[in-house]
């Protein structure tokens, strides 16, 4: 039998919204041409006036909220600084710290040199921002001033950056005292006055006159840290002159600090809170919560404490809000679609691939429009089936399994040291459901096991959803429980063969199905799994 061709799926607008969605997942360092808030509000809290930490799963649209901020306060002449902290993954503090601070540095000169100082009449500047600023140029003789200074700050701690912390240092000062009337007890009183460390180097009288000289040498060891510490005023000076001159806050976007050592991220956080308080210059920090340290309780504390020092912004549309997140991806998608010509996502997705997709996307953007590209690859393989022309639930999971190594590869880049634990921790889970014959499970609330960072992570790294924060089981009544659902990657290809249960969780009787202990999954057990 001939395989027939799938007319909608083959269409030139539907190759027109591929290529429209390849460009929506790639992350660019222009301002987004399209931005969905997750959740009334976020953007302007993300332009407020005070610091924040964005929390929020890879995909999730961190780095989109954070440059579509930019842009918006740059229209209004407002400095700002984007920071990539993915570059500087490896680096080791102090260095990490040192590189944060150039990087920022040269960011805010670049920014004056451009948006600061160009004319709103400069439509091919302005056109990346799709808008024009709504305020006059800043005034070109003290924003030389200030982007002088900061070139100057930058030389100085690149040449610290490229050199050996703890090398051996020599410094030498010297000094001369001449008294027309003096005495050798004057000599004698001089050098007393100069220290023990200090040499004699010549003394010459004359009759009415004398000279001493002196020369002191001090030994020691380069200490970054320390040089870092010393400049801290310096650096709060230099931000007051970016205020003061631009009239208005500036704003430093730190994106992606899980990328840094945990051990160094509350540290980079801590410099920057000092430097910048008091000051009207905003923090505003995109970042994985369970890969994140961002506060150390000590004396001193270090870091930002959250409802203290910054708040939160959560990004995370979880399937437990399963028609927000579904409302909201499809949001997304169908902006897509009607720009390629088509009317919306029913014309090319059948009632259970939309609802499969969305559970396969775990509520994470990136994911939903990589696995819906990928599905239509498959549904234009099969052709026109029994199945009908548009993309089904078979396709999406078989999309969605084609998306698993892409996954797998985010957990060996942003893991490093930890990934082996991280993977024994997805298996014993994966072996967990399929015993079970179920795509969902169980866990205490608030066990204080170690297995609940292991979870917490996998859940960060898109590999098990949560789905129902707070729920009990039937036979165990005194004891709360969360709800979470094993990414449809995993199992996609042995659900068929094991007869995998798929809880329609969203349902309220379909959770009602996994409410027994059976189901619970002991953290324990899965923290001596690894």
């Amino acid at each position: 039998m001939t395989q027939q061709r799938n007319e909608i799926l083959t269409s030139p607008a539907v190759d027109k919204l591929v290529t429209l969605v390849e460009e929506a997942t790639r992350a660019t360092k222009d301002s987004p041409r399209r931005f969905i808030e997750p959740a009334r509000g976020t953007l302007d809290r993300a332009k407020s006036r005070r610091h924040h930490i964005i929390f929020g799963r890879r995909g999730s649209g961190k780095t989109s909220l954070l440059r579509k901020a930019g842009a918006d306060l740059t229209l209004r002449r407002t400095p700002v600084a984007f920071i990539d902290l993915e570059a500087f993954k490896g680096h080791t503090y102090p260095d990490v710290l040192i590189s944060v601070l150039i990087e920022t540095m040269t960011a805010l000169d670049a920014w004056l040199g451009s948006a600061g100082s160009n004319p709103s009449s400069k439509t091919s500047y302005w056109k990346r921002f799709f808008g024009k600023p709504d305020r006059p140029p800043l005034k070109r003789e003290r924003v030389k001033a200030v982007r002088e200074a900061l070139q100057k700050n930058v030389a100085e701690l690149s040449s610290l950056l490229h050199a050996e912390d703890g090398a051996p240092q020599t410094s030498k000062e010297s000094s001369a005292v001449k008294n027309s009337t003096s005495s050798a007890t004057d000599v004698k009183g001089a050098l007393s006055y100069l220290g023990s460390s200090a040499s004699l180097g010549t003394m010459n009288q004359r009759a009415n006159s004398s000279e001493l000289s002196s020369e002191v040498t001090e030994q020691r060891k380069r200490d970054k840290a320390a040089f870092l510490h010393r400049r801290i005023i310096d650096f709060q000076k230099l931000f007051e002159q970016i205020v003061e001159l631009s009239g208005s806050d500036a704003y430093i976007f730190l994106d992606d600090l899980y990328h840094i050592a945990r051990r160094d991220q509350a540290h980079v956080l801590d410099y920057f809170h000092r430097i910048l308080k008091g000051r009207s210059v905003w923090l505003k920090v995109g970042t994985i919560r369970h890969r994140t340290e961002w506060y150390h309780h000590g004396d001193p504390p270090i870091g930002l404490k959250l409802g203290d020092d910054c708040d939160d912004i959560d990004l995370d549309i979880t399937l437990e809000k399963h028609e927000l997140a579904k409302r909201f991806l499809l949001q997304i998608l169908d902006q897509l679609i009607t720009e390629a010509g088509l009317p919306d996502h029913n014309c090319l997705l059948a009632d259970g691939g939309t609802e499969r997709l969305v559970l396969a996307s775990g509520g994470v953007a990136r994911d939903f429009l990589t696995i819906f590209r990928k599905a239509i690859d498959v549904a234009r393989e099969r052709g026109k089936t029994y199945r009908g022309e548009r993309i089904n639930a078979e396709d999406v999971n078989m999309a969605a399994g084609e998306h698993d190594p892409s996954k797998r590869d985010e957990l060996k880049r942003d893991t490093i040291g930890e990934r082996a634990r991280l993977e024994q921790a997805l298996r014993a889970i994966q072996d967990f459901c399929l015993n079970n014959k179920v795509n969902c499970f169980l866990v205490e609330r608030e066990s204080g096991s170690r297995g609940q960072d292991l979870l917490g992570e996998l859940v960060d790294l898109r590999f098990v959803h949560v789905v129902e924060s707070r729920t009990t089981v039937r036979d165990d009544p005194g004891k709360l429980y969360t709800g979470y659902m094993l990414d449809i990657s995993q199992y996609t290809g042995e659900r068929r063969r094991r007869e995998l249960q798929m809880i329609e969780f969203w349902k309220r009787d379909e959770v009602d199905r996994i409410r027994r202990s059976k189901y619970v999954l002991d953290l324990d057990s899965l923290s001596r799994a690894v």
